[in-house]
């Protein structure tokens, strides 16, 4: 059904919900929401969370924002608890500041959930989180891919004492560590805000034609700093931020208008932390730890990714019309409330679908490229594309010069030869791996980008774990022996990216 016919079916589940709810029964669940701030992503992360909670009977949202101060967040969180709430959704403002007040309501008996942010308090039954630390990494990475090696970067970092600007602050530097004539210059302190970047880049005393790239540990941080350099007319470097929010002003927009070079999704996943929420308070089976899946955002990629997040923003506001809509109509079906109950299962039933088409629709491009970067190994490649089994032979001139512009199935034989040859190589870089394809950076980069929607070294990456798993499952080698052998330079890091790739442990793998 479309069209028309749709939005009245849309329209009625949401009066049959509304009659349900106006049926005077108090709510199962008060569920208190905690927000170390307000800003357009968390607004947008609050609104899903109020239209989830439209789909389960009786639950009730009490939200409350500190505004980026921690002893406003310890009284709001204290103020939820004697409010009578039975389970307590918190992002702190800063690592240690607020536990005592987790403490507190985990103490009384009500769940706690982290999100976002860590906390130094270890009394809490769920965190949901991105890995910050991942996210800086690999936007430090693609910083040393559009500098070529070698440039100035000027750092606008989070809120001092928040997990996720420590996190990104450490990954970022990790990346560029490598890489000694990539240098920053300066890291300045910012709050996450727009304001506060842009004061504190205005009052940089340093040349600002010297910088290369800005990297703002948000998107906010980064257009903060760019309307410094546009006031001063000052040379315009490239701009990456965090976020990647869908919308007017969100980074996917900014990247698709080119005020920004690069972003990185932050998922906001308010449906998922509500759905978590009444597992807890029912008692179903959750998971202590949810790590969201993100990606970068590029020229490359985002105009695709505006289309698919408008399109969802744009279904978001219809089921908000029809919610408003719903409310008139209630007033004139009063006297209709003989319906049969066969009518509502059916009405709820088709909302339902509608619903869970919207949050696949959502999360389809991130599920794409993560089912592309894990199949890549994977792929069956055309016999005339294979490698000729003739002897090894010195690639003449003409051979050189078309590298890239090799095929895409015979690139891809190519390169995981060359990958799988030094898999071992702890110390292999981009750099090696460009040399032996006979590639340019530049040219390695653009080519994996297009045809995998990653980068070299997540290849790499990849291609080591699913190395592991089979060492794993084949050997009775170490767990150690097989992280040396497959070129991580630490176990406890393979375990780690072992686990986040493959959802189980190495040495659970093994016990089966």
């Amino acid at each position: 059904m479309k069209g028309k016919t749709l939005s009245n079916l849309l329209l009625l589940g949401w009066c049959v919900m509304m009659l349900i709810a106006c049926s005077g029964e108090k709510p199962h669940y008060i569920i208190g929401v905690s927000q170390c701030s307000e800003d357009i992503w968390r607004n947008w992360q609050n609104a899903e969370m109020k239209m989830e909670s439209n789909f389960h009977d009786g639950v009730e949202l009490r939200f409350a924002t500190a505004h980026d101060d921690s002893k406003r967040q310890i009284q709001q969180i204290d103020s939820l608890v004697e409010s009578g709430i039975q389970l307590l959704i918190v992002a702190p403002n800063q690592r240690s500041s607020v536990s005592s007040a987790i403490d507190r309501a985990y103490d009384k008996g009500i769940p706690v959930i982290v999100f976002e942010r860590k906390t130094d308090s270890h009394k809490y039954s769920a965190f949901v989180s991105a890995d910050n630390y991942e996210m800086g990494r690999l936007i430090g990475e693609y910083v040393v891919s559009r500098l070529d090696g070698k440039g100035n970067v000027l750092e606008v970092a989070g809120l001092k004492g928040s997990s996720s600007a420590e996190d990104r602050h450490k990954g970022f530097h990790e990346a560029l560590d490598h890489y000694p004539e990539v240098k920053v210059v300066a890291r300045l302190q910012g709050d996450w805000t727009e304001q506060t970047a842009y004061q504190v880049v205005k009052d940089y005393k340093g040349d600002l034609n010297d910088i290369d790239v800005v990297f703002g540990h948000n998107d906010r941080s980064a257009m903060g700093a760019r309307k410094v350099f546009q006031e001063r007319q000052a040379k315009m470097p490239l701009f990456c931020g965090i976020d990647g929010l869908p919308g007017e002003n969100g980074g996917i927009r900014l990247v698709r208008d080119s005020l920004l070079d690069a972003s990185y999704i932050y998922p906001t996943r308010g449906d998922l932390l509500l759905q978590l929420a009444l597992d807890i308070l029912e008692g179903k089976p959750y998971s202590k730890e949810t790590l969201l899946t993100s990606a970068l955002v590029t020229h490359d990629n985002a105009n695709v990714l505006l289309l698919e997040s408008d399109e969802v923003a744009r279904q978001a506001q219809n089921l908000d019309k029809l919610q408003t809509q719903a409310s008139s109509y209630l007033r004139q079906l009063d006297t209709q409330r003989t319906i049969t109950l066969m009518a509502l299962i059916l009405i709820a039933l088709l909302l339902l679908t509608m619903v869970l088409f919207f949050l696949y629709h959502r999360s389809k491009v991130s599920a794409q490229r993560e089912r592309m970067l894990n199949n890549l190994w994977n792929m069956e490649v055309p016999e005339e594309a294979k490698p000729s089994e003739s002897p090894e032979q010195e690639p003449s001139k003409a051979e050189e010069s078309e590298q890239a512009e090799t095929p895409e199935p015979l690139f891809i034989v190519r390169f995981k030869d060359v990958v799988e040859a030094r898999l071992a190589d702890s110390e292999l870089s981009v750099d090696d791996l460009a040399a032996a394809m006979n590639l340019s950076r530049v040219q390695l980069y653009r080519k994996v980008k297009a045809i995998s929607g990653s980068s070299p070294i997540e290849l790499l990456r990849t291609a080591r774990l699913n190395r592991g798993y089979q060492l794993l499952l084949q050997t009775n080698k170490t767990i150690s022996e097989i992280a040396y052998e497959i070129g991580f330079t630490a176990p406890s890091y393979f375990t780690r990216c072992f686990k986040n790739e493959f959802g189980i442990s190495p040495s659970d793998l093994q016990a089966k």
